[in-house]
């Protein structure tokens, strides 16, 4: 484990939390609404913040910060059964929090299901897995080596 500094941008934003003990990402709560794309309605009931309407998207804020290590990401993924039930995905999956990036965490949610569902404050909305990453020294050469693939790319090994 390495330590994760987090800032609580408002007293009752929630702290990410593993749901398991062999769970590799933190469940991302949402706070509010930063933006809005499409259809989208929003509920009298005051513990709700939205209803995502079939494509309509949304910008959640999380109310938290972190301070991510140097040499590390964090990845906001999905989470697997909202996915399934539902048709709730994170638009830009994985999306991306680099090590310098010290602002608030927001996840840009799409509904691409057929129904309407109803997000309210404090619903796990996404997962955040913090992972090492290696940087690359590009090398300008003049041919690539060759290999039994080439360049065959989309659908080249099947359906």
């Amino acid at each position: 484990m390495i330590p994760l500094p987090i800032k609580l941008l408002h007293p009752d934003a929630q702290i990410p939390k593993y749901q398991s003990t062999g769970a590799s990402g933190m469940d991302l709560c949402a706070f509010d609404i930063s933006d809005v794309w499409g259809s989208v309605g929003f509920s009298a009931d005051e513990d709700s913040l939205i209803i995502l309407h079939p494509l309509a998207r949304a910008l959640f804020s999380t109310g938290i910060s972190l301070s991510i290590p140097p040499g590390y990401e964090g990845q906001i993924r999905p989470r697997s059964g909202w996915a399934l039930k539902n048709g709730i995905t994170v638009l830009n999956s994985p999306g991306t929090i680099d090590s310098d990036y010290k602002g608030e965490i927001k996840v840009l949610l799409i509904n691409l299901g057929h129904g309407s569902v109803e997000i309210k404050r404090g619903d796990r909305i996404a997962q955040l897995v913090i992972a090492p990453v290696v940087k690359a020294e590009l090398v300008l050469v003049n041919a690539l080596e060759t290999s039994v693939r080439g360049d065959s790319g989309f659908g080249s090994s099947g359906k």
